[in-house]
Formats: structure tokens, C-alpha cells, sequence
């Protein structure tokens, strides 16, 4: 048997390193279904009991219904489940799920890196975590100015004069510039209805623009990754409104062209929205607002700490140029001489500097937690670090890069240096009938969270790995050697990867199917 350095067993002789043997049906099935201490867990319908109960509850009075034809007719059938069951279902569900906490979560175009604890922390503050968005404006004079401080200093790595601060995500954020865009050339009479999008771009730039009433047109990319200057200048005209670029763009590369885009853009009467989603890769480096751009959203939940979905909804707030703010939506946090105030009507006090707002995107204001966290972050790293969190997740990136492209496929690896991403294809897997997709369930066996597959599409069968700045030279190598692991081993023994993976709590799954033809009841199999 092959031992560790402390003597423990690692694999039985005769496994092939990184798959155990149960690929070939060697290792003994176990009666319970569980493998060591990975438990088995069925579902709540499976495991629950329909007789029982975890509370004693009293009889529901009998009361007359409105609902008519609609009141149900059988008993709901929902399962019980005592507490002890009811927590050890739940524990067990978050043991066979995958997070940062656990390791490298390499997903290009997401920036899924650490959250720090401290802003955990502060975002649980009484006066940010339990306020209510109804309370008085009197009652919540700090959660105010703590919006109005961030503010400041999104506007201030930009460099653009205003922010709109309510969207509540990336997409979101794009409706809200692209509508604050419309609503700019409608106050001029200007019907133009065109916008122009590059290959490159992300796929809700083009969905946004079509949802805002825009036509949209495609720019191509040229051979090193970057939008075809020439093509979008020679596309230019009085019936675009916009060009949505993003920078750095979906194939991990810098846009160097972008200011002489800007500069065209507007001498022929459009605008530029500037998707943000990448910031990462260039915050305390790169001020947007000297490139010319006039909207651009920032993913609070990926530049400013907290994963997708860390703390709840995300945040995407919209920064202006002087020409488009305007037109930025309500509500928004003004400081006034006796403190802060929300402003939220067109004519608020008979003020008169937001009248041109294209109006309202969302109930309230926000997400609090959100902000607590960002602002939290900002501080914390200060100038210098926020530039280190660029540079560093950079630098990883294109390590990740340099160790991988001798044996992956790397479109663009001979153009130059990528940002915060590398981008592979599965040129590599030619003549073995496997695919990318083969290639992520293997990273599972590994032990890894699969990278972004299949996107952009202008690479064909696209891995997009981003490291983000807070994984360590350890953490990365662990990585590149089981990509590379799996590359030799796919190249050389093709059809040991056809039906992982081999050891995950579940084996692969017909996902086209499952997308399909969802089954969204349970029926007992009895």
C-alpha cells in the first residue's frame, strides 16, 4: 500500500493516482451507501415521516375558506422530522456542497475569493444587520452616511462625478445605466436605437440593451482577443446609441484601445457603458472616467469581498459621467445641514437637480449588507492594498497561465499577458472524443470546483480559470499540478474519463436532461 509521511494509507496498489478504484467497481460497496465519513442522505419526503411531527402542535380549527374551486383536497403530505433528523439532514447536505471555505474556487468571470471576517463582523453591527427600510430617516442617520461615505469612494476609484446606488446586481446595474442612456438621448429628441456590442463582451450586455427597446449589432474581435477598433469605428453613425464593452474583457485580456473607442463613440453623438463586472483586475490601477467611459457598473459582491450570494442579494452600483448623471435613477443619499437624507420623489424640497431622473428601479434603497461589507473592505486595504488586490490577482492569473499553456490550449497566451483570468480550449483534446465538460467532472474527482466552461463563446469549449488575488503560490500549484495531471492522463487513457466523476456523492448527471424535462414532485417509489 502506498503511505503518507505520517503513515497512513492513501490508496490500495494498483489505483491509478487520482482516481480510486471504485472506477472499476473494486472498492466494496457499503450497506448504508456512506463512504467513510462522506454520509449518505436521502431527501426530506425519504427520510420524514408523514404520522410525525418534531413539535406538538394543536388541532387547526375548522374555519370557513374563500378559495372555492382552489382549496386543496388531500392533505399536503409534507414530511416530518424530528430536530435531531432535521439538523443532521441539513449538516450533512452542507458536507457533499463546496464553498471557499474549502478551497480554490477557480470560476473565470466571477471573482469568487475570500471573504474577510471583518467585514463579516461589521455587517452584523446592531444599527446595519436589524434596521428596517421603513424605519424614520432619523432612526438610521449612520446606515446613511455609510452609504453616502462608499459612495464617495466608488466615485472616487473611478473617478465619475455620481453613483447610483440602488441596483441590486451586475445585470441590474447595466438596466439601470443602459435606461439612464435612453432617457439622456430622449431629452434631446435623439431616436437612435442602436447598440453596438463586441464578441468579446459578457452575454447580459447584449440581453439588457434588447430589454431597454435597443437593437443590437456585433462587433467581431480581432486575432489577439480585443475588440476590432477599426470595425466599430467603420460601424459608428447617427443611429447608435451606445457601445457596452467590457473591460477587461470576457477572454481575460485589457482593452488598450478603449479611450480611442470612448473618443469615437462620442464624436459620433453615442455613449459608452462600461461593464464593471471586472473590476477586480484593475481597481487602484485604472480609473474608468479618464478612459471616457459614461456608465459602468461595480459588483460589490466580487470587487469589494463577498462572493456571490455571501451575504444575501448582491449589489451593483452604477457610476455617471457628468453627462448621464443626470438622468441617474432615484432614490439617492444627499447630505444636507442637519444630517443625511434619502431623497426619493422627482421634486423632493423642491429641488431641482434630479428632475431629469429616468425615475425609480427598485422599492428601496439597497442591499445594507452589502454596503457595510464593501466600505468595510475599503478601508481596510486602504490605497495601497486595494492596488495590491490588482497586481496580485493578476500576477496569479498569469502564473496559472505560464504553468498550464504548454500542455492546454491557450488561444491567446502568445499576444501576451491576460489580467485576473487565463482562458484555455480544448484544443488539446482533439482525437479523444472527450470534451470540457469531461475535463470538469474529472476536477471534481480532484477535489476541485470546476472552472467556468464554455464561456465566452468566441473560444470553443472555453475553461476560464480566475484565481483571484487571495489564493496562495500553495494553493495555486495544488491546482496547476492536477490540471495538469488530468491533461497528460485525459491525452493518454481517454476512456477512464467518460463517465466521471468516479467520487463525488453522486455520479454524473444528465444535465440537458434535467434542464428539460425537470421532475419537480416527489413520488414515492412504493
Amino acid at each position: 500500500m502506498s503511505m503518507n509521511n505520517v503513515g497512513r494509507v492513501t490508496r490500495i496498489e494498483g489505483e491509478s493516482k487520482g482516481f480510486a478504484a471504485s472506477a472499476a467497481g473494486a472498492v466494496a460497496e457499503t450497506f448504508t451507501g456512506n463512504r467513510g465519513l462522506m454520509l449518505e442522505e436521502g431527501l426530506l419526503f425519504e427520510i420524514g415521516g408523514l404520522e410525525r411531527s418534531g413539535v406538538d402542535l394543536p388541532p387547526v380549527p375548522v374555519v370557513p375558506d374563500r378559495l372555492g374551486d382552489l382549496a386543496r383536497v388531500e392533505p399536503i403530505g409534507l414530511p416530518g422530522l424530528s430536530e435531531p433528523e432535521t439538523v443532521r439532514h441539513y449538516t450533512r447536505l452542507s458536507r457533499q456542497n463546496y464553498g471557499i471555505d474549502l478551497g480554490i474556487f477557480p470560476l473565470g468571470s466571477c471573482t469568487m475569493k475570500h471573504n474577510p471576517r471583518l467585514n463579516e463582523k461589521m455587517a452584523r453591527l446592531p444599527g446595519f444587520s436589524d434596521i428596517h427600510p421603513l424605519q424614520p430617516q432619523a432612526t438610521v442617520q449612520g446606515a446613511l452616511e455609510l452609504i453616502d461615505r462608499l459612495a464617495h469612494w466608488l466615485m472616487t476609484l473611478t473617478n465619475m462625478p455620481a453613483v447610483a446606488m440602488s441596483p441590486k446586481a451586475g445585470a441590474h446595474g447595466e438596466l439601470c445605466g443602459m435606461l439612464a442612456i435612453r432617457a439622456a438621448l430622449e431629452a434631446k429628441g435623439d431616436m437612435r436605437r442602436v447598440v453596438l456590442v463586441p464578441e468579446s463582451a459578457h452575454g447580459t450586455n447584449p440581453a439588457t440593451a434588447a430589454f431597454c427597446g435597443f437593437t443590437v449589432e456585433n462587433i467581431p474581435a480581432d486575432p489577439r482577443g480585443r475588440v476590432d477598433f477599426a470595425a466599430l469605428k467603420a460601424r459608428l453613425g447617427p443611429d447608435v446609441a451606445a457601445v457596452m464593452i467590457t473591460n477587461p474583457n470576457t477572454c481575460g485580456l485589457f482593452e488598450p484601445d478603449l479611450k480611442d473607442i470612448c473618443d469615437a463613440v462620442h464624436a459620433a453623438g453615442g455613449f459608452v457603458y462600461c461593464d464593471g463586472a471586472n473590476f477586480n483586475a484593475i481597481v487602484g490601477r485604472v480609473r474608468p472616467g479618464d478612459l471616457g467611459v459614461d456608465a459602468m457598473h461595480i459588483n460589490l459582491h466580487k470587487t469589494f469581498s463577498t462572493p456571490h450570494g455571501g451575504g444575501g442579494p448582491g449589489s451593483g452600483p452604477v457610476v455617471f459621467s457628468a453627462a448621464l448623471a443626470p438622468f441617474a435613477p432615484l432614490p439617492f443619499v444627499r447630505k444636507t445641514a442637519t444630517g443625511f437624507e434619502l431623497v426619493e420623489e422627482m421634486q423632493a424640497q423642491g429641488s431641482r437637480d434630479h428632475d431629469q431622473s429616468f425615475g425609480r428601479m427598485v422599492a428601496f434603497h439597497g442591499q445594507m449588507g452589502m454596503f457595510v461589507r464593501a466600505l468595510s473592505y475599503i478601508m481596510s486595504h486602504g490605497a495601497d492594498g486595494l492596488r495590491q488586490v490588482a497586481e496580485d490577482a493578476v500576477l496569479n492569473a498569469n502564473y496559472i497561465l505560464a504553468s498550464l499553456k504548454d500542455v492546454y490550449s491557450a488561444p491567446f497566451a502568445e499576444t501576451g499577458p491576460c489580467m485576473h483570468e487565463a482562458l484555455f480550449s480544448d484544443d488539446f483534446l482533439e482525437g479523444t472524443g472527450l470534451t470540457t465538460l469531461d475535463l470538469a467532472k474529472a476536477m471534481i474527482d480532484e477535489g476541485f470546483h470546476p472552472m467556468t466552461m464554455y464561456f465566452p463563446l468566441v473560444v470553443h469549449g472555453a475553461m476560464l480559470v480566475e484565481p483571484t488575488e487571495t489564493e496562495s503560490k500553495r494553493s495555486l500549484d495544488q491546482l496547476i499540478g492536477a490540471m495538469r495531471s488530468l491533461a497528460e492522463r485525459m491525452v493518454a487513457d481517454p476512456d477512464a474519463f467518460r463517465a466521471g466523476p468516479h467520487l463525488a456523492p453522486r455520479r454524473r448527471l444528465d444535465e440537458t436532461g434535467a434542464a428539460r424535462k425537470p421532475i419537480l414532485g416527489y413520488r414515492d417509489a412504493a
